[in-house]
């Protein structure tokens, strides 16, 4: 399986997961490492968006493609399962502490979360810490450009 990153090229190559681990995010707290995918390049573009200020256009940002094993263990958050207002920023504890267990419990090397932004899509997240975590490879790496048009306020 193909999932899709877009970060800011100095971390393009990195699988640790410490970016994630430093700030949290919606899956984690800090101390946590995660490394965010998503199914699609089009729901990484929208994941950013939701992150930076209108009229700011991001720069310096490459698209990676990593190949997740066909065998992985995987888990599936079902949106079912999560409470009322699980999308909302700031990030949930709820949902924190969701990804947390799955990370201790360290049995996934895979956990399929609904998207907050996307209603319908899925991003997937890696436990760099899982026994199979050697068997994530980054397959491409690209610059990437952001169509100034998604960041332009409605002034501009």
């Amino acid at each position: 399986m193909i999932v899709y990153r877009l970060c800011k090229s100095r971390y393009s190559h990195d699988l640790t997961g410490s970016g994630a681990e430093n700030t949290g995010g919606r899956w984690n707290s800090k101390g946590f490492p995660m490394i965010y995918t998503s199914e699609s390049r089009s729901l990484c573009v929208t994941e950013i968006a939701m992150h930076i200020p209108l009229g700011i256009l991001p720069s310096d940002y490459e698209l990676v493609s990593i190949e997740l094993p066909l065998n992985m263990h995987l888990h599936k958050i079902k949106e079912s399962e999560l409470p009322a207002g699980w999308q909302q920023f700031p990030h949930r504890e709820e949902t924190r502490k969701t990804g947390n267990s799955l990370i201790m419990q360290n049995k996934y090397l895979v956990i399929r979360a609904p998207s907050a932004v996307v209603i319908g899509d899925y991003n997937y997240l890696v436990n760099p810490r899982h026994k199979d975590s050697y068997q994530v490879r980054i397959i491409r790496v690209e610059p990437f450009n952001f169509d100034n048009r998604l960041f332009r306020s409605a002034a501009g």
